[in-house]
This record gives structure tokens, sequence and C-alpha cells, in this order.
């Protein structure tokens, strides 16, 4: 199957060229063949019709594929995945060789199995011998057969992982009759393994010779042989050693089957009297899958057999399988159990073979997404054989079945429901992507990586694993631990998950579990233990709706289930009488803020885990909230100001009422909205009601003024409301009438609502202020027909003519655009709770990496909300951790170049919408912002993201943004760790070249910093929602921002000016290197400049010593020190 590329590099290397004249020739045929010419058809062969192979393709590319452009990137990414003809070569070559080393090992004299003295001291056995003592005897013969078996045979193995499998037979006469009893097959098999270790390690030809345990499963160790120098990478030789097929009695393995004795386990020299030994399903599976290695072959031969789609949809669907973690470790969905489905679905005719690639990945997960093999089993077997069990046996002994062809093997035996329902959920979503025309299939399904974390909506680790031996003690498993060979991990972990499941049943639809996975080791060391699987990760998916329930209602106190109740939660279950009269058992968990409900499934999981599974508090890790305390209001560890948000909307909602219904206004209220940040729950520290203490004040007649001597007041936000007047003849029709009219509005609101409503409100001619509830509401009357008065301009000839002028746009955007965009993120609120505090997290975040300046409040906004309306190939988040690393994650890897970002509000964008956005983003992409957010209400113009972030600014926010990402998701993932989740908050400085100093007692919002002072000072406020007559409080004051203001404004040219508004100690400062280009002497440009000369010539050069002393006397009372990072300014 020689692709285009592979024939250009055999024709580059001219295979079997006898003369240099047929290498010549060899390579003058490559470029033609690397860089295809485009061809010259007659016209009868240009307008010849389709040939039926044509026809199919293209009917396949309109019905399955939605568009050419998918068809296109599959043959790609195959293209990418597959194996190439000189790698092929290379690895033959290596096998060649392996298979005459591997004939040549020496035999060894017949010793007990317990005596393993002939074994090299550089050679450890790789297997936990536990219990030690065993019968038997055991001499190495070399191999009777050597198969390369599995995925590179068939031509299914993928890059960038290739694994050769090779089947090595060990000869009947190293076999006794017992061999299936207490492991002794096992041990065998490890010291065969052994032997040919200590031999081929001291061969040239490897760059390594390691062990590591097949699929993480104890007991079937395997031996990992890479090729010496730079091919080491090419390729790693799976060696398994393995027995004739019919060498054992396939009855004496059937699931009900005991062949671990329990006296030979425990180590107790005789049995107990008339005790029946348990079943071993795991460990009779684990001696079958060795005897039907070769006929699994042969089967998935015969399947793929005239059928070139089944390659390319089992490389689709290991690249599927990859992308969500779910391929690696113990109990995984591996390449080879997919490989065993397709033919599955081949044999039941669900798959024809005349079917495509992608249309046997779609098959395939159409019929994960149906069925539940952990319900309902399926079997390759030939239907009515009575000599093999049947599946009711399978579904006793394992949770997912899967029979072999030989009817004894399970392939899922050691698969947990959880994972197999996991694998399910997966393909439901991701027909669900296939069939949606809105999204790109390819890229999300294929191309996006599913770490637990972003996966999950909560995440905790079981630090200690060592600790599920007192598990399987209390939850009385030893009958599992005989059958997994000891291995206490694999026999609690089933139980643990369905215990949680079961506790979480209403809360989440998904409970899933990392794979046990054991890294390979050198075979001069001792094999790892069992603990060496590291913390186990377990991740819940909730269902929005029930997961922060704080009752878990339980049954009525008479019915008979309600015993069952107690015993399952202990002694937090108690009798309830609930409004309906019923008396029924019931479970109250304690949470009083929003962010305490969200972490109710922490205390069900914790209190679970000790009662049940005796598993200490100490040894779980719950990582679901931890970045939330960064956004935490308050000194007291209380909510993540959800609480504040709704007592704000509430007052505006009771604020506006009283608008509407203001009695002699000449002109009706026609609508209030709001545009503040907290009017749509994203203000990243909404406002707590304040009153002023005066004596920290100074009085002017009816307000009260910031004192100097007193640390600057605390910051009162005033939150904006557009007040939209009715239409009406009256108004006026010139601009600067209709600002006084405005003004005059703005006169009566106040009046009115001091008279009607008892307000305190302080007008302007912007706006007018009103002090309700403790907040202060900002009130702006606007007009409809105003912004298309501002757009009229009078040509030089004397014509009116409209077109958008600054102050127009402007305006529109306050009065328009604002509004509407606060109202839909509002609704979205509604529809996802956490949507708030997801985009709070990630202001906080730009703020603390001092970029707040550099990119809107609103931007940020929407960026938010695209990962709630389009969260494919995850579901919506919820929680507000998720949702911030998801939003990291869409910063970093989004390509902004050549892509629009389409955030889709109200659903408000149809299919044909979306694409024609796309063409005309593609069109006009020199003139468009870097970041371009296309919304319904504006297609075309980006208009949040305009004027910034400008180049230079995004490539610095991406940056940051992988930079923070990778950071986080080590420590949240490493239970072992510190986890200061606040590193990603604090900013590197080392990167400016001035830092300005602040004094603490000026910032105003000095409690909002990411690690809070110890001690604050008093800043002349009292929380207070009552207070009715009272002087009008300091508003919207804070002096670092009109510090900054007057910086920008005298040093723009010079230097650029970060700071972190809420509550940072530090504005820093970058030099402009355009700004420090010598300039040619003017009287107008010395502002800021000195004279010297360069080259006999006078130019003026940045005076940095004089500007560092104005940053100095521009800040006096609020700079603390100016330091001076870099030399950078030496010319």
């Amino acid at each position: 199957m020689a692709s285009s590329p592979e024939v250009a590099e055999e024709a580059e290397q001219g295979p079997e060229a006898p003369a240099g004249g047929a290498v010549r020739r060899g390579k003058r045929a490559a470029p033609a063949a690397a860089a295809p010419q485009p061809a010259k058809l007659s016209r009868a062969e240009l307008y010849k019709p389709p040939t039926s192979e044509e026809l199919t393709q293209l009917k396949e590319t309109e019905d399955l594929f939605h568009s050419s452009l998918l068809r296109l990137q599959i043959e790609e990414l195959l293209k990418e995945v597959t194996l190439k003809e000189k790698k092929k070569k290379k690895i033959d070559a290596f096998l060649h060789e392996i298979n005459s080393l591997l004939r040549a090992i020496p035999e060894t004299p017949e010793t007990e199995l317990t005596d393993q003295a002939w074994l090299s001291k550089d050679v450890k056995v790789p297997f936990l011998q536990v219990p030690f003592n065993v019968k038997g005897k055991f001499r190495f013969v070399p191999p009777a057969e050597l198969k390369v078996v599995g995925s590179y045979l068939l031509g299914t193995c993928i890059r960038p992982e290739i694994n050769v499998d090779i089947a090595v037979t060990m000869p009947r006469e190293i076999f006794q009759d017992k061999d299936n009893l207490n492991q002794r097959y096992h041990r065998k098999r490890a010291l065969y393994l052994s032997h040919i270790a200590q031999h081929l390690s001291k061969e040239k030809l490897f760059g390594s010779v390691k062990f590591a345990y097949m699929n993480s499963n104890h007991l079937k160790p395997i031996l990992l042989l890479r090729p010496q120098g730079k091919d080491e990478k090419i390729v790693t030789v799976r060696l398994h050693a393995c027995p004739y097929s019919d060498l054992f009695k396939p009855s004496r393995f059937f699931p009900t089957k005991n062949n671990v004795r329990t006296a030979w386990f425990m180590e107790q020299s005789t049995p107990k009297e008339g005790a029946t030994e348990p079943p071993t399903p795991h460990y009779n599976n684990s001696i079958l899958c060795d005897t039907v290695m070769l006929s699994h072959l042969h089967f998935l031969s015969n399947a793929a057999t005239d059928f070139p789609g089944m390659k390319d949809g089992l490389a689709l669907l290991k690249v599927w399988l990859n992308q969500r973690q779910l391929s690696k470790g113990l109990g995984c969905f591996s390449g080879f159990l997919v490989s065993m489905l397709v033919a599955y679905l081949l044999m039941k005719r669900k798959i024809v073979k005349m079917m495509s690639g992608y249309q046997v990945l779609r098959s395939t997960l159409q019929f994960l997404a149906t069925t539940d093999l952990s319900v309902t089993g399926i079997s390759l077997a030939k239907d009515a054989d009575p000599s093999v069990p049947v599946l009711d046996d399978f579904h006793q002994a394992f949770e997912v079945v899967f029979v072999d062809p030989s009817g004894l093997v399970n392939l899922c035996a050691d698969m947990t429901a959880s994972k197999y329902h996991q694998v399910q959920f997966e393909a439901k979503r991701s027909m669900e992507i296939l069939d949606d025309r809105m999204v790109d299939g390819f890229q999300v399904l294929l191309m996006t990586q599913k770490p637990m974390l972003r996966t999950f909506d909560h995440v905790f680790h079981l630090k200690h694993v060592s600790k599920l031996q007192s598990t399987c003690k209390k939850m009385q498993l030893l009958n599992e631990l005989m059958d997994q060979g000891g291995n206490y991990v694999a026999a609690a972990l089933p139980f643990i998950v369905s215990l949680l499941a079961r506790g979480l049943s209403q809360r989440a639809q998904l409970v899933a579990h990392s794979l046990p996975q054991v890294p390979e080791w050198p075979i001069d060391a001792e094999p790892p233990k069992h603990k060496d699987v590291g913390p186990l990760t377990f991740g819940l998916l909730f269902v929005p709706e029930f997961a922060a329930s704080m009752l878990e209602k339980g049954p009525q106190a008479d019915h008979p289930e309600a015993l069952e109740f107690r015993t399952f939660w202990g002694e937090k279950s108690e009798l309830r009488r609930f409004q309906d009269g019923s008396i029924c058992e019931a479970v109250v968990w304690e949470a009083s803020t929003a962010c305490q409900k969200r972490l109710i499934p922490e205390q069900i999981i914790r209190h679970l885990l000790k009662l049940h599974a005796d598993i200490p508090e100490s040894s779980i890790c719950y990582t679901g909230a931890l970045l939330e305390s960064v956004i935490r209001t308050g000194k007291e560890a209380g909510g993540t100001g959800e609480e504040a948000m709704v007592s704000v909307v509430c007052s505006y909602d009771d604020l506006s009422r009283k608008l509407w219904n203001l009695k002699e206004l000449p002109l009706t209220v026609t609508a209030v909205q709001g545009v503040h940040p907290a009017l749509r729950y994203t203000d990243v520290f909404p406002p707590i009601p304040m009153k002023p203490i005066y004596s920290f004040h100074n009085r002017s007649k009816h307000f009260l003024l910031p004192s100097g001597e007193k640390p600057c007041p605390a910051y009162i936000t005033p939150l904006r409301i557009i007040c939209h007047m009715e239409g009406s003849g009256q108004w006026p029709q010139d601009k600067g009438a209709i600002k006084r009219i405005k003004a005059a509005f703005h006169l009566q609101l106040a009046e009115l609502l001091r008279q009607q409503h008892q307000l305190v409100c302080r007008p302007a001619v912007t706006h007018t202020d009103v002090y309700k509830d403790g907040y202060v509401f900002r009130l702006q009357v606007a007009y409809h027909r105003e912004p298309l008065i501002l757009k009229e301009v009078v040509t030089p000839e004397g014509m009116w003519k409209y077109q958008d002028t600054e102050e127009s746009r402007q305006l529109e955007l306050e009065t328009l655009h604002l509004p509407y965009l606060t109202s839909s993120l509002h609704g979205l609120q509604q529809l996802h709770p956490v949507f708030g505090s997801t985009s709070r997290l990630a202001k906080r975040w730009i703020s603390a990496q001092l970029l707040s300046d550099s990119i809107s409040e609103e931007c940020v906004d929407l960026l938010v909300a695209f990962l709630f309306l389009h969260p494919a190939p995850f579901t919506p988040p919820s929680s507000p951790q998720v949702g911030f690393l998801r939003f990291l994650n869409l910063l970093a890897t989004f390509d902004w170049k050549n892509n629009p970002l389409i955030v889709n509000l109200n659903t408000g964008l149809t299919d044909s919408d979306c694409t024609e956005i796309k063409k005309k983003f593609i069109a006009a992409r020199t003139h468009l912002p870097v970041m371009f957010l296309a919304t319904p209400k504006d297609q075309w113009s980006s208009m949040w993201t305009r004027e910034r972030p400008s180049a230079q600014i995004l490539q610095r926010l991406v940056l940051l943004a992988s930079e923070s990402l990778r950071a986080l998701e080590e420590q949240l993932m490493d239970p072992l760790g510190n986890q200061d989740v606040k590193m990603v908050f604090r900013p590197p400085l080392d990167f400016y070249d001035v830092l300005i100093h602040l004094n603490p007692n000026q910032i105003p919002r000095l409690l909002e910093n990411v690690d809070r002072p110890v001690k604050s000072v008093s800043r002349g406020m009292v929380k207070n929602s009552s207070a009715m007559n009272i002087l009008f409080p300091v508003v919207d004051y804070d002096p670092v921002q009109l510090y900054l203001h007057e910086l920008r404004n005298a040093f723009d040219d010079l230097a650029l000016f970060f700071y972190d508004k809420h509550g940072g100690e530090v504005i820093a400062v970058l030099w402009k290197p355009l700004g420090f280009q010598p300039q040619h002497f003017k009287v107008s440009s010395m502002r800021g400049r000195k004279v010297t000369t360069l080259n006999n010539e006078l130019v003026c050069v940045p005076n940095v010593e004089a500007i560092l002393e104005d940053f100095e006397i521009l800040g006096e009372g609020l700079v603390k020190s100016v330091e001076a990072r870099t030399e950078k300014w030496t010319i």
C-alpha cells in the first residue's frame, strides 16, 4: 500500500538500481513525484462522466462527511499516523536479528521453582513472588516457536508509539501436570523471560532491555527490546512468553473454577475442613489469554482481508481512544480490544467490507453508544457450543463481558463497569458531535486531548494507594485478592467506584477513575510493588440541577429499604418529617454559600470512603475547587461572591421598577438596562453594601471628600444603568441640545427619586448617582435617535450624509450593544450557574498578569461564554475551576490568526451564517483585529476587540495561558506536592524595565490582592445596607487609576504601563524600543528628552533619570519607591 510520499522516498533511494544511469533516472524522477504537476487533459477527458467509484465517493462525502474538508482532514491524519515503508524495513531487519538471538540462548539444568540461584545477580525476576513457596520444577529450553502477533502484522499499528508483539512459545517439556495451580505457570513464564533478558542484555544490538507489565497487570510481565542508537525511538519489541494452545485442558479455566488454593495463598499448613474454594475468574482468564494469542491473530487477519476500510477505521479509533486517555493501563480499552470489536461488528454484519475508515469509526461509536456490555455481554464464539461456559457465567464473574472466538476468554476481564460507561458516554457525545454541522468534528474528536482535569467537573486523588489494603479487609475481599494475585488496587477499585456511584447517583452522571499504570523498569531492579501505581485519580461529571442539592431523601421510615439506607449512610442518616406529611430517612449536608454547596460531593465522598472503605480523610486530596480562593470576598472564608451578586441584582430590579413608575416625568422611561458586569454576574469582586464613616472624610455641602491624612476610602464602584426615554417630537435634532436635555433629565430624575422614594442622589451633567441599599447606581439617560444624529456630517459640497464617527460608535456601544450583551449573558448565567464564577476567575487571572487594561472585560466574558455555548468535545462546565482550565486552553491553543471565534449567543447564527463569517474573515483578514470575535449582533466588526488586545499583548496572553495551564495541571495532578495554585496568579516581574512600588494605605482595593495583607487598615466604610439620610459617599475614587491615567498621558510615546487593578502594589513599566531611538533635535519634541551629540550631530534621547524622578513627583504620597530594573536605555 505505497501511498505517494513512500513512492517518492523509494524513487529518491532508487532501491534495486543496478547501474549508475538507473540511479540518476530515479533521482530525476523524484521531484516529479514529490511535487505533482497539473495534468494536461484533452477536452474529452475533461468532460468525461464520473466513474462509479467517483460517484460513490461524492455521495459519501455529501451524506457522511458534511463537507469535503472532513474527508481530506481524515486522509491527511491517516497519512500522518501510518507507518512508513522505510521504517518497516528497519523494523523487519531488527526482528530477524532478534529471532536468531532467541534461538541461540542455551538451556539450563532443572531446578526447583523456588531455587533461583542459577539466575545472574544482574537480573531480578519480574514477578511479585508472594507467597514465595510453591511446588514445581523449572528449566530453560529455547523457544519452540516465535511468531509476530498483534497490530504490526495486520498493518494497524499507529505512530507515535510503534509496538511489535512477539509470541515466544515455551516448549512443552518445561511444564508439569498441575502448573495451572497457585501461580506456578505465571512464575515459570517470569523465569523464562528473566533468562532471555539476561542473555539479550549482553548484546550490542539493543539500546535498552527492560521489563514491563502487560497493560499493568502484575501477573503478566513482558520483555521490552529497543534498538541501539538513533533508531531507539522507532520501535519497541514486546516479548510475550506463552504456552502451546493445547497445553492445558480448557475446562479447568471456566470462570466458575478455582485455581488458587486458599491455604497456599494464606500460607496455612492445612486447608480448613469443609471450606469451599472460591472461583478465580481473573486468574484463569490471564492464563487462557496466553493460549489464544495466535488464534486471535488468524481471526483478525481473516477479518482484515479485502477490507482496506478496517485498517483506516482502526487507526481513527485508536487516535480517538488515545486522546481520551482510555487506551493504556489496567483494564483499558486497548487497540487490540477495539480491533476485536470491529471484527465482531463485521461478523454481525453491522459493518460490511465495502465501508470506508470513517464509516467504520461511525458504526463502532454508534454500537458503543447504544450497547452496555456490563449488562448484555457479546461473544465472538459460534453459537450453541455446549462445551464452553454461557454468557451468564461470565457476567457472574466479570463486570464487563466480551468473549473471544474460543468462547473461553473474556477480553474485558480487567475493565471496570465505570470505565466502560465512560467509553460509552464518550461515544454518545462523539456521535452528537459528528451529527452537528456547527462543530468541526475532526478537530474536536481526533485532534483535541481530553485529560481528566479538563474533562471532569471535580477531580480528587487517592494519595496513598496502600490504604486499599485496609479497604480489602473492611469489605472482605479476600477472594478477589487471591484472584488478582494479591493486587489490592485491582481488587478494591471496582468496589470503591460502585460505592461512590451509588452515593452520587442523583448528582453525577459519570464517576470515572484513572487507569492504574506501572512504568517499565530495568531488568536489574526489583519489580514494582502494587503501591507503585502512584495516586489514583477519580473524575466526577455532574448533573447541574442536582449536584449542589443539600438533601438526600431516603425511603419512608416503615419501608424495608429504610434499613438499607441507614446502613449505607451511617450516622448521617436521620428521620425527618417533610411538608407533605411523610416521615422519611434523610441526610442533610451542611452548606450555606453557593461555593460550599458545590463541594457537597466532597463531603459525601469523604464520608462514604471513611465509613465503608476505611480510607482516612488525610489520604483523599480533593482538587475540585482549589482555585476559587482567589475570588473569595472579604476576610472570612465565606462564599465566592455569588450571594453578593444576587443581592446587587435584586436591588437593581427594585430600582428599575421605581424608575418605570416615576410620576411627573415629562417623558416616560421605556427601558431600564444594566450594563455593569455585576448585573451579568461576572464582576470579579461584586460590590458590597457600604456606609461611610464621616470622621474619615472631609465634608462638603451634601457629600464627602477623601481626607489627605487618612488612608484612601474603600472603593465604591458605580453600577451603570442605561435609562431609555420615549421618543417625542419635542426632542431637539441638534447634538449639543440633546446633551442639555439629557442633563435636565438627570436633574429631574434625582429630584423625583428624592421626593417619591427618599433616595439620596447626586446629579451631574452626564449621569445621576443614586445611593440605594448601600450600593451606588449611576443612571445615564439615553435617546434612541442620538447615535443617528451623531452620524450626520456635512460634506464640503454642503450635502448631508451619514457615516460612523468615533462618538456615535462609542454611544451605540454603551446604549445598545452593551445592554444587549449584559442581558444575553445574564440569561446564560440562568442556564449555567457557574458561568459567572468562571468568567470572574478568568478576569482575575488576566488582571493578575497585569493585562486587564489591555483586553476588555466584555471580550473575556465572551470568551468564557464560548466555552459554555460550544463545549465540544466536553460537556458544559459545572464547576468554575474546570471552566477556567478550559479558558486557559482556549487562549493557548485557538488559531487566532486564521480563524474567527464565533460565539453563538441565543443561537442567533445558522450554519450558513457561520460559513459566511469565515469566508469574509479570510478575505479581509489583514484589516481585522488580531483577536476576532463574532456574535449574532456583531458579525463583522468584532467591536469588543477592535482597539485591544494588540498583537504583542495577544502573543503574551497566549504564552502566559499555556505556561499557566501547564503549571496548574502539574500541581492539580500531583496530590503529594504542595498544590499552591495561587502561583499562576503571581506575575513574573523580571521581564519589566521599571517597577513603581505603591503605598498600600492609598490602594483602595488592597484586600482584593491575590495574597491578601495579614493586617488591613480601616478604610472609613462599614458594611451596611439600611442607611437612608446620609451624606453621599466618595464614588469611583481609585488614586492608582488616576495616577496611571496621568502617566499614560505624559509618557505614552516612551513606555507602556501595566497594573493589577485588584489591589496590585506594583506598577510595571516597559520602555518602547522606538522611543529610545535618537531623534533629530526639535524644540517641539523635547518632552522627557535631553540633548546629546552622536556622530557630531545634535540628537534627542530620553532623559531616563528625569523621567524616573517625574514618576515619583507625579505620584507623591502614592508612590513608595521607583526601582529601575535593567540598563536597557543606555545608548
